[in-house]
């Protein structure tokens, strides 16, 4: 069973997210996408296929994040979420018990020893 696949993202916090956003956009030259900016490329095995890795930001009194009391957080692409988090309970990761669903795909989440919240997103078969 594969694991991660790839990143799906990687979330901060910002004290003020419409001006940071301006900022990554002005002189970075990031287009935002509501409170995000969306990388597209394509799989190297199945290059049909369109995926995007997202760079988002939160405000910093999001409560999104907790457990963890760090100001991001990553976002990992995954196969089978369900089968995953499971594995991962019998070794012992501490997995938050519940997971969402969206049209997008999946969402779990797991701690690591040092107290980061990882987001685990099994994307949807659906193109988007």
């Amino acid at each position: 069973m594969k694991r991660v696949t790839g990143i799906g993202g990687f979330f901060f916090t910002a004290g003020d997210t419409k001006e940071l956003l301006h900022w990554y956009e002005k002189h970075l030259g990031l287009e935002p996408e509501g409170s995000s900016f969306v990388f597209k490329w394509r799989g190297v095995n199945k290059p049909e296929e369109i995926g995007h890795t997202v760079l988002a930001l939160f405000p910093t009194d999001t409560k999104y994040f907790q457990p963890s009391e760090k100001a991001y957080m990553i976002n990992l692409r995954v196969e089978n979420l369900a089968q995953l988090l499971e594995v991962l309970r019998k070794e012992g990761v501490k997995v938050d018990d519940r997971i969402e669903e969206y049209e997008y795909g999946k969402f779990g989440w797991i701690m690591d020893p040092e107290g980061n919240r990882i987001e685990l997103w099994e994307p949807s078969d659906k193109k988007l």
